[in-house]
């Protein structure tokens, strides 16, 4: 699938790029991967108000929010236990669209279960390799995502993200602040129960 124009350069969307079938697979092999690695519900530093997502992570680096910030742990701190290997359809798509000569170090799994759940502005910067895109696969119900400027007040647009769609954010848009309004609940059957997992594949270190 060709991607669509987004009007933010580096930002580029590949709408429906895993097929239906692919999609299936994908969400089987996450289904089994969760039992065996259960997601639980990050804490936001220093206030300690859990998130409306749960998470998890593939990869021999895993995303974590502590107490005192952000940043990447090679254990699950939670579960006591190391991160599960990132799939290699995953792998797979990282090599078809980041166009980076080093793979991915860590896949988190963001769980948008409830109604409710949303995720607000942020910015991808704990990485060291920010020559690197994010890369970002949703399955499961439609979300409403919102990309804006480099400051958190900048005007921004809003655009809907279904199953199956890639989105990369890279170059000039990497550090653009992003987020997701709500869930469209119902909008997909893939995923038993409804709801919505986002994929976001990153390079955290810079390649030797």
């Amino acid at each position: 699938m060709k991607p669509v124009e987004t009007e933010f350069e580096g930002l580029t969307l590949y709408p429906r790029h895993l097929d239906e079938a692919a999609q299936k697979a994908l969400a089987a092999e996450l289904a089994q991967a969760l039992e065996r690695a259960p997601p639980y519900r990050p804490l936001m530093p220093r206030t300690g108000k859990p998130w409306s997502i749960r998470q998890m992570n593939f990869g021999p680096l895993g995303w974590v929010s502590r107490p005192q910030g952000y940043g990447y742990a090679s254990r699950d701190e939670v579960n006591n236990a190391p991160w599960p290997a990132i799939p290699a359809a995953l792998l797979a798509l990282w090599a078809d669209v980041a166009a980076y000569p080093a793979p991915p170090e860590c896949c988190l799994v963001n769980l948008y279960e409830q109604p409710k759940a949303r995720m607000g502005l942020h910015r991808d910067e704990d990485e060291e390799a920010l020559d690197a895109p994010v890369v970002s696969l949703s399955l499961g119900d439609t979300c409403v995502f919102r990309v804006g400027g480099f400051a958190r007040g900048d005007k921004s647009k809003s655009f809907r993200l279904s199953s199956g769609d890639v989105l990369v954010m890279g170059g000039p848009s990497r550090l653009r602040f992003h987020g997701v309004d709500r869930v469209i609940f119902g909008s997909s059957r893939l995923i038993p129960g409804g709801g919505r997992i986002n994929l976001t594949l990153r390079r955290v270190t810079k390649p030797v």
